[in-house]
């Protein structure tokens, strides 16, 4: 989305809100992290830093830590709640981890939570190896000036890997309150194609990205609404409809989501992108210019 069309008061207050839900509701959450973690399996990197996008409550940043021990993890998200559980799911050393990390390295086993903006990373440029995101894009502002943050911050032979949503993403709920008015009540998602274009806008090279389709079932639509509102998942839309359904309109929802019904139950489906993509030299410029070195001898006289 663009910052026109998401309102950022909204996510910050809506997954603030759902800090101590969002565990009991991360069922596609989780298996979207640990397919994105083993993709990790087939990239020879050893990061000495590594950023995660939206860590929400920790999930991902836990087994990022298992992985890459050695490495400095940086947390980052836009709600202070989740930041405050991850840092709870991270393990808490006994006492004789804490005489070993004093024999360790300061800056190889520290865990940093930034509450900030995706868009505006309080980073240094060429500062980290690996940029991870499980899930987060979507609530981007601008997602190419997002992408060309990570870049920024992305050091020569760094590599940004991600999970993200697609257009089709709850087309079933999209559809359904389609039939009760023309106000956005589900986000709108960026399309793979789109999102490789961005990449490459943003200076990285030949990324590559794959798409799922995966569906949860639900015995009906409360049950559904409950688990998007457990994990913070609100309609951000600035253009959205304020207010609760009337008993009209929700009853008119029901029957149009139940035109989808299957095998005795309600289908959601999601639309999952993954994508990763390296960093070169970075001897191109964020403007597009290109940075040419030039050694100049001087000449000495009589030569």
């Amino acid at each position: 989305m663009t910052e026109s069309e998401l309102d950022f008061a909204e996510v910050r207050r809506a997954f603030d809100h759902a800090a101590a839900s969002y565990d009991a509701h991360a069922v596609l959450q989780r298996e979207v992290c640990d397919r994105l973690l083993e993709r990790l399996d087939f990239m020879t990197l050893k990061p000495a830093r590594v950023l995660d996008i939206g860590s929400g409550t920790g999930y991902g940043l836990a087994h990022l830590r298992s992985r890459y021990a050695e490495a400095e993890l940086c947390a980052l998200d836009i709600a202070p709640s989740m930041l405050k559980a991850a840092r709870a799911r991270l393990p808490q050393p006994g006492w004789a981890q804490r005489a070993l990390a004093r024999l360790t390295p300061p800056a190889s086993r520290l865990t940093h939570l930034m509450c900030a903006d995706m868009d505006r990373l309080p980073l240094a440029s060429s500062s980290v190896n690996l940029v991870w995101s499980s899930l987060a894009l979507q609530w981007a502002h601008d997602l190419e000036a997002a992408l060309k943050g990570f870049h920024r911050v992305l050091a020569p032979g760094g590599l940004l890997m991600f999970a993200t949503f697609g257009p089709d993403t709850l087309k079933e709920l999209r559809a359904a309150f389609s039939a009760i008015d023309d106000a956005p009540h589900v986000n709108r998602f960026i399309d793979l194609h789109d999102i490789g274009d961005m990449l490459i806008h943003a200076g990285f090279g030949s990324p590559v990205m794959e798409m799922e389709m995966l569906t949860l079932t639900y015995a009906d639509l409360k049950s559904l609404m409950r688990d998007l509102k457990g994990i913070g998942a609100h309609n951000a839309a600035t253009t959205r409809r304020r207010g609760l359904l009337g008993k009209s309109a929700w009853s008119r929802l029901e029957q149009a989501y139940e035109a989808h019904r299957q095998e005795g139950r309600l289908p959601a489906t999601f639309e999952v992108i993954y994508g990763h993509a390296w960093v070169g030299d970075k001897t191109q410029r964020e403007d597009g210019r290109q940075v040419i070195q030039l050694k100049i001898q001087k000449k000495r006289a009589g030569s």
